[in-house]
């Protein structure tokens, strides 16, 4: 594919996320799809085939402690770099936990192509804060995140 398909993938790819369109998300997995998870947290590690990612990794591991009519991913997005192979965006999103916290994460990822479907994909983001959110593990020493909003 072009840069150009590439990049106009990725922004369809993320304006459904930001619509709660999870059913075209998920659609636009390739069957074989490979997703990086940086860390090691209960997310983290290497997720093989789209029946893993969306059900082990998307609705119950990330989506499963949020709170559904609440959260929001893709609020912002931008494509930092792009060819013929690979995307490179920030995206930011979340919401409420369900258990009281808050969940609004940054992520750079990169992506790669099949077919117009997305056959990897890997997740840079912040782990200590998807401990704590998503799996109730908090840092022994919690610091306050940085209060300057990131302008990208």
């Amino acid at each position: 594919m072009s840069r150009q398909q590439n990049i106009d993938l990725l922004n369809r790819y993320f304006q459904l996320m930001h619509d709660g369109d999870w059913e075209a998300v998920e659609a636009m997995y390739h069957d074989d799809v490979v997703i990086h998870m940086l860390g090691t947290t209960p997310a983290s590690g290497l997720l093989e085939g789209k029946k893993v990612v969306t059900d082990d990794l998307i609705a119950e591991k990330v989506h499963g402690a949020l709170v559904p009519e609440r959260i929001t991913f893709a609020r912002r997005w931008k494509i930092m770099c792009a060819d013929d192979e690979r995307v490179v965006a920030i995206m930011e999103g979340g919401g409420p936990t369900r258990t009281g916290d808050n969940y609004d994460q940054t992520y750079c990822e990169i992506f790669r192509f099949k077919h117009g479907k997305v056959i990897e994909m890997h997740a840079f983001f912040d782990t200590a804060l998807a401990e704590r959110a998503l799996f109730g593990n908090p840092l022994k020493e919690p610091r306050e995140p940085g209060s300057a909003r990131m302008d990208y």
